[in-house]
């Protein structure tokens, strides 16, 4: 059983390349990726290993947790398991999750899975025990053991799928996006106690440190850089087809078509050596300082975003839950 016409490209952040993919064919989504990222909130999330790995793109909290405000935007229904792979109970998990992803395709609706990074379960085939998942670089799907669900060298796993959709305006999902941005923008560690990884604000400092240390990975900083400049251009053309809403939009997107013009900077400290991009020994300081710029910017922007935002009772996260801030334990 195979999705036709299910087609995932990479060009953004993995999973939502995926989502895109996935909620297109589905119906449940009818839009340019841009706009997905931005109501999802993925646009705006940025993460930074203080030796600049390249797992620091897909490094932005607790999956489930860090996809669900994004999808909830959406009013799209959504289930995710995941976990890691070295658990006692990981069989059982494999075992039933195998049987979830079959039910969801065969009500016609792809799956976003770990590989890594984010992919796409297109299909199945229960006489060999496959599934057949797309990671966006090539033009044939992956072949997956049923046995070998889940397994990957990151010690990870990760699975979601998708259900009915309730409609939520178009001004609504676009401010919840803004306060997403706020959150992102305001929270340090997405992965306490683990402070190797930063997030918002302060990833740009963790960012420019790795690089004045000139003890990163080379490979993982350009990939960073290369992520980077497509997730602000999503937000520069996300901003500008919602600028008509309201008028400090125009400011917060003034701001990022500046740094769309530091991005333009930020290229010419990179070099092609050996089929890679890497980034100029002699133009790493200038790369460190063009960041800085940008982190200001983006520190403008976020404020506006914050102007707009108090305008509106925000009952998400103004109301208590009975437990208080956390559920019982």
């Amino acid at each position: 059983m195979v999705l036709e016409n299910l087609l995932m490209k990479r060009k953004s952040k993995s999973y939502v390349d995926s989502l895109h993919a996935v909620l297109t064919h589905a119906g449940l989504f009818q839009g340019s990726k841009y706009v997905l990222a931005g109501y999802t909130g993925m646009a705006f999330k940025l993460s930074i290993h203080r030796r600049l790995l390249p797992m620091s793109v897909t490094a932005y909290g607790q999956w489930g947790e860090s996809h669900r405000p994004g999808i909830d935007n959406l009013g799209i229904f959504t289930i995710w398991d995941g976990g890691r792979t070295r658990h006692p109970t990981f069989g059982y998990y494999q075992r039933d999750a195998v049987n979830w992803v079959r039910r969801s395709l065969d009500e016609g609706i792809g799956v976003i899975y770990w590989i890594p990074e984010f992919g796409v379960i297109q299909g199945y085939d229960d006489r060999d025990r496959i599934f057949y998942v797309q990671d966006g670089w090539n033009k044939e799907p992956q072949i997956l053991l049923y046995d070998n669900f889940g397994l990957n060298f990151t010690g990870f796993w990760y699975c979601q799928v998708f259900g009915d959709q309730v409609h939520i305006p178009e001004q609504q999902m676009l401010l919840e996006s803004l306060r997403l941005a706020i959150e992102d923008w305001d929270i340090p560690y997405r992965l306490l106690p683990d402070r190797n990884i930063a997030s918002g604000r302060l990833a740009y400092d963790v960012w420019v440190e790795a690089l004045r240390s000139e003890d990163y990975d080379e490979s993982g900083a350009a990939y960073i850089l290369e992520s980077y400049w497509q997730s602000r251009t999503e937000i520069q053309m996300y901003l500008q087809d919602a600028r008509e809403i309201w008028s400090e939009l125009d400011q917060a997107c003034a701001c990022y078509e500046q740094l769309g013009a530091l991005i333009l900077q930020m290229k010419k400290c990179m070099i092609q050596e050996h089929n890679r991009w890497i980034i100029q020994a002699d133009a790493i300081e200038e790369l460190a300082q063009v960041l800085l710029e940008a982190k200001a910017l983006e520190e403008q922007a976020v404020d506006h975003f914050r102007l707009i935002s108090l305008k509106y009772p925000d009952r998400k996260r103004s109301t208590v839950p009975r437990w208080g801030a956390h559920s019982a334990r």
